[in-house]
């Protein structure tokens, strides 16, 4: 049987936002985010951590410096008595400056590559996942790959591109309302967040 999930932006999302980051020592959650995996935790979801690290290829630090992080992750939500389903890693930038990562490709965000990957190795029933972002980078993502989306409004979107592909279902402060909408969403068996985001204030 195939699972919902939930996929989750990593830094200004799920953790503050510190930029090229991969000391754990670092790691912080963002606001809501404890209240968040812990309300999304009592429901059916499988948790996966989706992001773009595009400092691989900028030369910033090196891929496996991200087994660090990621150990890290599934540590912070095993504090939470949550369990971390997975982690996706884009390393990718086309204007990098490591050959091998400087590229053009199926997994950096727009791109939906990292969610349809996910679905294909745990089985997930990607019309009733989720996708929560920052900015509509993560929301096209999301869109693309046929999940339904949240934005979260906390600054970060500052070039605002349109497009078909780039509107959420509906938008949260943080991540803890995020959730509440998901699961009010989900309990209510609603195809449009949007009708749910009142009642879930």
């Amino acid at each position: 049987m195939m699972q919902p999930a939930v996929f989750l932006d990593k830094d200004g999302t799920l953790l503050d936002d510190v930029p090229y980051n991969v000391d754990p020592s670092l790691m912080r959650f963002g606001r809501g985010a404890r209240r968040a995996l812990t309300l999304l935790a009592q429901h059916p979801f499988a948790l996966f951590v989706i992001s773009n690290q595009s400092g691989v290829a900028l030369g910033r630090f090196v891929y496996p410096a991200l087994d660090a992080v990621e150990a890290q992750l599934h540590r912070m939500f095993a504090g939470c008595g949550v369990t971390l389903s997975g982690v996706y890693w884009c390393p990718h930038h086309p204007h990098g400056s490591v050959a091998r990562y400087a590229a053009v490709c199926d997994c950096r965000k727009p791109a939906p590559g990292l969610l349809l990957r996910a679905a294909h190795e745990h089985r997930l029933d990607l019309a009733q996942s989720w996708f929560v972002g920052d900015i509509l980078d993560d929301v096209e993502a999301g869109n693309r790959a046929g999940c339904r989306t949240v934005l979260l409004d906390n600054g970060h979107e500052t070039e605002w591109l349109d497009g078909a592909q780039r509107v959420p279902n509906a938008r949260a402060a943080d991540l803890h309302e995020a959730a509440r909408i998901i699961v009010r969403c989900t309990d209510d068996d609603r195809r449009d967040a949007s009708l749910c985001t009142e009642a879930a204030r």
